[in-house]
């Protein structure tokens, strides 16, 4: 079936703006340009698997668990560059290697759950296992990015002669700055790089008692730095030695490109699958965030959608309030009228977004229970259609967008209109609206209209395809309630409104005297029914009271209750600690007694005596211990939605701490630096008011990172040279080495350290910094810096 959605409908209906918010939920570029370009689907086959695609990530969602997307960058220009035998840079070697441990997590992450996941679990197969090849690139740089001796015997070989050659030429100018028939002839006493060369500060009149190349001047003149003769043959050396290295890492840079690009296939189908996967979670957090279901559409022909709210307006986080819109049996036209700015056109607009949104495969913003065909075109025309450059006044555009309309559609087609016929002679107006409304009716589509015209209200009393439905008014407050009402037509209310927004009183009732003489008797007899309803909803809202009068009283029962059951725990835990205590007095006096019994040499009735008495005492002890937890239970709030990064309170630290982790009834904490596994039933309800939350999440994650470490540590930990490389290691062959290492450090008077893990899975750095968390010689740790090689290194500082 070919789905057809003018470019005007999806302007009306804002659909950009349903797309942009898909985006803007996504973590990858891939994913993100994935979401906006998102097509409508054909068949009922594709919407069914789209819908249980999200339906599985938001199971996920609700197990705490995220797709481990991190390291994922957009590849495709440099993986296009190396299939080519182009050169990549550092960086982005290093970025593959991340994006290639990013696919073995993802991929192994939901093959561990392709019971609870099998759809995404099946698109997690298109990621390409290539951890061999991200292994070898990233043992090939360094922490910093430079490329790591372990690339290649050659390069450290080379680096080697480099490193030898430096220490040659140092050592030969330490020595001459300790001539003291050399030093006069120096503007200072050092030494410099100019142009490669080490060169030395030589004041112009001793030119010719220095012989040597000169390399550069001061400004002045009077400064020559020169390359002594002695040195010319090292420079050169070293500078033979440099291109051998220079050159060694460029042919390291190609091969892993080389290396690379020979895969380039594999991995952009990977990005690929990897957008998808992104878009998919990002769809199930915008579900989320709309309280979307998807509705029953198969076979479908009636629409109910229950509890609907605008997803523009839920996506704006406006207070909207919810209404059912139905259309069953013969009923295909819903001839919603009402008050001007009563909810109308968010009505309208509301039903077709969700066509829009339930064609593209997402959940729409409706409570369960809710049926909604797949409509095969989604026709609207919301607003001023006036077009001035085509000489078209607002009637003649929008008489040019209903001919339009009644071309196009056929069985199975939406319609949205606005304010049919709006804009010319009532009666003549209201023919046009009824003709064109008849016709699209007898071609087989389904028809939503907004409208003050009283002949199409009455259309519901004559035609049984014809459904009213109205918007109400609280004529109390004088203002719409944006509650739609079926089965019912509302009246304008036009002078009301007229009266709120400013217009002298006096015109107002000269208006309403015109109209009720002049009406027709459908005009008095809405007017009768709304005074009906004016009155029925006053008894409404007298019940509603009446209501909340009670639940208030049995509110107050239940907290009378509950202090009750406070008081009485209370009074349970005094009452054992007073046992306790009397347990301790009579502890103090067997030791008064086992005095005595000793200076009596019956040193065996003193230790049962003794015995006895401690053991009641202990068991008078875990019954006050035993009431102290049953009245935390009692007086703690209850907990509150267990996630990663919540704070809750732990009862027996009595501090609140950050979940790190979920394992079933068990959870990883962290209070400060500390870390510990504890109990579900162990944590309440945090008492310390919720951080504010910013609008960057990754920024403020970083700046909690940051805070934590600075409460933890007064004195900041830099880099050291005294450093520890684990790469490629097993977890147990690694801990191993690290423990070694801090060893020495102890032993030698080191104030820190740096461990370099890499990137890899991030099984090896949770391991290494779950060891340090625990260990007796660290101080405090934290990951590494950018420039010094960030996640895949920790930086230490070992106790004094």
């Amino acid at each position: 079936m070919t789905v057809q959605i003018a470019q005007r409908t999806l302007e009306d209906l804002g659909f950009a703006d349903v797309l942009r918010a898909l985006a803007h939920r996504c973590r990858t570029e891939p994913g993100r340009e994935r979401a906006l370009a998102r097509p409508f689907l054909a068949g009922e086959e594709q919407v069914a698997e789209a819908l249980e695609l999200i339906a599985e990530a938001r199971r996920l969602a609700q197990e705490q668990f995220s797709l481990p997307l991190g390291g994922v960058t957009d590849l495709r220009n440099a993986l296009e560059l190396s299939s080519k035998g182009g050169l990549l840079e550092p960086r982005q070697l290093i970025a593959s290697a991340q994006l290639l441990f990013a696919f073995v997590r993802t991929r192994e992450a939901l093959e561990e759950r392709q019971h609870v996941v099998p759809r995404l679990a099946a698109i997690s197969r298109r990621l390409p296992m290539l951890e061999q090849l991200a292994v070898r690139i990233d043992r090939s740089f360094e922490a910093d990015g430079e490329i790591s001796d372990r690339a290649s015997p050659e390069l450290r070989e080379a680096r080697d002669r480099v490193r030898g050659l430096h220490r040659r030429i140092k050592g030969w100018l330490e020595e001459k700055l300790h001539d003291e028939n050399f030093l006069p002839k120096l503007r200072e006493n050092y030494y410099t790089i100019r142009n490669g060369r080490y060169v030395v500060p030589v004041v112009s009149n001793y030119r010719g008692e220095v012989p040597g190349i000169v390399h550069n001047a001061s400004q002045t003149g009077q400064t020559l730095f020169v390359e002594p003769e002695g040195l010319v043959g090292m420079g050169n050396d070293l500078a033979i030695a440099q291109s051998v290295v220079t050159e060694e890492e460029r042919r390291i840079l190609q091969e892993l490109t080389n290396q690379l690009g020979r895969e380039s296939a594999k991995v952009l189908e990977g990005i690929a699958a990897v957008a998808e996967l992104d878009e998919v979670e990002a769809a199930a957090v915008l579900a989320g965030d709309l309280r979307a279901h998807a509705p029953e559409f198969s076979g479908v022909d009636d629409l109910t959608l229950l509890r609907l709210r605008h997803p523009r307006l839920v996506l704006r986080d406006t207070e909207v309030v919810p209404n059912d819109v139905e259309m069953k049996g013969e009923a295909r036209a819903l001839v919603v009228s009402g008050p001007n700015a009563g909810g109308k056109t968010v009505t309208l607009t509301a039903v077709g977004l969700c066509a829009l949104m339930l064609r593209a495969g997402l959940p729409i913003p409706a409570g369960e229970g809710s049926k909604m065909p797949l409509y095969r075109s989604v026709h609207s025309t919301v607003g001023d259609a006036q077009d001035l450059s085509q000489g078209l006044s607002t009637f003649s555009a929008h008489v040019t967008m209903l001919r339009d309309i009644t071309l196009s559609v056929g069985k199975n087609s939406l319609v949205l209109i606005d304010e049919i016929a709006a804009d010319t002679d009532p009666r003549e107006g209201a023919a046009i609206a009824i003709a064109v409304l008849e016709e699209l009716l007898t071609k087989g589509a389904v028809v939503l209209v907004t409208t003050h015209l009283e002949e199409l209200k009455a259309l519901a009393h004559l035609d049984p395809r014809f459904l009213n439905a109205r918007v109400g008014f609280d004529a109390k407050r004088m203002a719409p309630t944006y509650k739609l009402q079926l089965g019912a037509a509302g009246a304008s209310s036009a002078i009301e409104v007229a009266s709120r927004m400013g217009l002298p009183e006096h015109i107002c009732t000269r208006a309403r005297d015109l109209v009720m003489n002049a009406g027709g008797a459908l005009a008095k007899a809405l007017a009768a029914a709304e005074e009906d309803r004016r009155k029925l909803q006053e008894e409404l809202d007298r019940a509603k009271v009446a209501a909340e009068e009670s639940e208030r009283l049995r509110a107050q029962l239940e907290e009378q209750k509950q202090q009750f059951e406070r008081e009485r725990k209370a009074r349970l835990m005094r009452f054992n600690e007073e046992v306790a205590a009397a347990s301790d007095q009579a502890a103090a006096e067997v030791q008064e007694l086992l005095k005595v019994l000793r200076a009596q040499s019956n040193e065996k009735a003193a230790s049962e005596a003794r015995a006895q008495l401690l053991q009641r005492a202990e068991e008078a002890s875990q019954r006050a211990k035993a009431a102290r937890a049953e009245l935390f239970q009692v007086e703690a709030p209850p907990p509150a939605e267990l996630r990663v990064g919540a704070r809750v309170r732990h009862s027996g630290l009595n501090k609140d701490v950050e979940i790190l982790e979920l394992h079933g009834d068990q959870v990883l904490v962290a209070a400060g630096i500390m870390k510990m596994r504890v109990p579900v039933s162990e944590l309440s309800g945090s008492r310390a008011p919720k951080p504010k939350e910013s609008k960057f999440p990754e920024r403020n994650k970083q700046v909690q990172q940051l805070q934590r470490a600075k409460a933890a540590a007064p004195e900041a930990v830099e880099a050291t040279n005294y450093r520890c490389d684990v790469r490629g290691m097993r977890a147990e062959d690694a801990l191993s080495e690290v423990e070694s290492f801090l060893d020495r450090g102890m032993r030698s008077g080191e104030e820190s350290a740096l461990i370099i893990h890499g990137h890899g899975t991030g099984a090896l750095r949770q391991a290494i910094r779950d060891y340090l968390a625990a260990s007796p010689y660290i101080r405090m740790f934290r990951p590494g810096e950018n420039h010094e090689g960030g996640d895949g290194v920790t930086v230490v500082a070992l106790r004094a």
